[in-house]
């Protein structure tokens, strides 16, 4: 193996260029893997690279081509299973394409963090700006403006359809055992998820010939969750409290069961859950939790697709009911 020569600071593409008796043009339609590069003249230059040490940088790549390779992410509330596993699908939807991912985080109700955020991304010459799980007056306000990239919203448009199409599954599968009073914990109300999701529930109400039941809305944590069971509870033991609770994530779901317990009510004896998301963990809660399961994978690649400008419509694959044991019919 040929020894790297020894190259005092960092070594650039003008450095690559000398060093292969070639043009700083020729060095970047190398890097970007240009289809008309002779043979010899490609090889040239990669000797170069690896005697000097050369890293690839997007700044290299942005020389003689108007892409930087790299997407822009800007996520809100990582700590939440659905975000969390939805930047990590951009992430490897992005490298299935030859594409890296710069992510920039901001509180989802903070206009300004946005903001920043958005204004982040595009100061790294990002070919395109992938929005994930905002308040949806922050989405509207951010498809007004002229970015000169793509903007795409990961549950917005297909996505929110899919979203609602998991809603009314599990709606279809609770009437289906006989429940006729379901209620409903939601998300925050300016969700994209959560407006697409209570939408979807609505959607299986209708379909299912039901009034709607009592309402509450969480902010996605099982803390939450647990702290609202008293008042849940109660509206169970009235006389004709619903008899089954569809949750807008798994992680209230599983905080609401955890409260119901304490409050004397049993899963799915008392009280029939669902949930939604199918996080890892939804087959171990006590009892196994009955959820709504997306392609989230499927919706990364969509929407890294439209992202790069891709007219080609990729579409994920239709949410699935996964049944489990905190559903039953109801007791009579």
């Amino acid at each position: 193996m040929t020894k790297p020569r020894q190259h005092s600071g960092r070594v650039g593409v003008r450095d690559v260029a000398q060093a292969a008796g070639v043009s700083t043009q020729t060095v970047s339609r190398v890097i970007n893997d240009h289809p008309h590069i002779r043979d010899d003249t490609r090889r040239k230059v990669e000797l170069a690279m690896a005697e000097l040490g050369y890293r690839v940088n997007n700044a290299a790549r942005t020389l003689g081509t108007n892409s930087t390779r790299t997407l822009g992410v800007i996520a809100s509330d990582s700590t939440l299973f659905g975000p969390a596993f939805a930047i990590a699908a951009l992430a490897l939807a992005a490298r299935e394409r030859g594409r890296w991912v710069a992510t920039a985080y901001a509180q989802a109700d903070d206009a300004a963090a946005v903001d920043d955020a958005l204004a982040h991304v595009l100061g790294q010459g990002v070919d395109g700006v992938v929005v994930v799980a905002p308040h949806a007056r922050t989405l509207e306000a951010l498809a007004t403006r002229s970015l000169g990239v793509p903007l795409v919203a990961m549950h917005d448009g297909p996505g929110a359809a899919r979203q609602s199409e998991g809603a009314a599954l599990a709606v279809a599968h609770l009437a289906s055992l006989g429940h006729t009073r379901i209620a409903r914990l939601g998300g925050p109300a300016e969700w994209t998820e959560e407006r697409a999701r209570a939408a979807g529930h609505e959607a299986g109400l209708a379909a299912a010939g039901l009034a709607a039941g009592p309402q509450w809305s969480g902010d996605w944590s099982a803390k939450d969750a647990a702290s609202r069971a008293g008042e849940i509870a109660a509206a169970v033991r009235a006389p004709d409290g619903p008899t089954a609770i569809a949750v807008a994530n798994d992680q209230m779901a599983l905080g609401l069961i955890a409260g119901l317990a304490e409050h004397g009510l049993r899963v799915p004896a008392d009280v029939s859950i669902t949930g939604f998301d199918d996080n890892p963990d939804a087959a171990y809660y006590r009892p196994a939790l009955t959820t709504v399961r997306l392609d989230i994978t499927g919706e990364a690649r969509r929407c890294v697709a439209a992202a790069m400008g891709d007219d080609t419509e990729e579409m994920p694959a239709a949410p699935e009911l996964v049944v489990r044991d905190s559903t039953a019919a109801p007791t009579p």
